[in-house]
């Protein structure tokens, strides 16, 4: 049952993608051109993220999932090496690209081959990220 709650979650993430035009990697390029013909609309579906899940922060306090054994705990509030690392590279992958994980995952049936592409290079990412990480954890910190 918990499949296929995550499967139809995922699904309707994916309609709202595709609705919202996420998945048209002009649409976000355009948002971050704020210098030359910005595109606004981008804000409007990140508030029309964040401010839902904000609630449902709220209403998860004191209650359980129904198909889990608990709720994920919030993220890890400080600023640290690793969120500024993986921002980068984020933010650099999104601009370059136009596409971040969700969209492109959603565009897959119809991206073409820069779709999977940019498929095979998420999923190379997630198979290194862990031994990054490692490596990355055993450096000091600057002083």
């Amino acid at each position: 049952m918990r499949r296929l709650v995550a499967l139809l979650a995922g699904g309707i993430f994916g309609a709202g993608l595709l609705i919202s035009g996420m998945t048209d990697t002009r649409k976000v390029q355009g948002w971050l051109d704020i210098f030359g013909d910005w595109d606004p609309t981008l804000a409007f579906v990140m508030g029309g993220a964040i401010l839902p899940m904000a609630v449902a922060w709220q209403l998860t306090r004191g209650r359980r999932p129904a198909f889990a054994k608990a709720f994920p705990p919030p993220p890890e509030p400080r600023l640290g090496r690793q969120l500024v690392l993986g921002s980068t590279l984020f933010g650099m992958g999104w601009g370059l690209t136009g596409l971040c994980p969700g969209p492109a995952v959603a565009s897959l049936s119809f991206g073409g081959t820069e779709g999977l592409v940019f498929a095979g290079a998420l999923l190379l990412g997630m198979r290194l990220a862990p031994s990054a990480r490692r490596r990355l954890d055993a450096l000091p910190l600057p002083a």
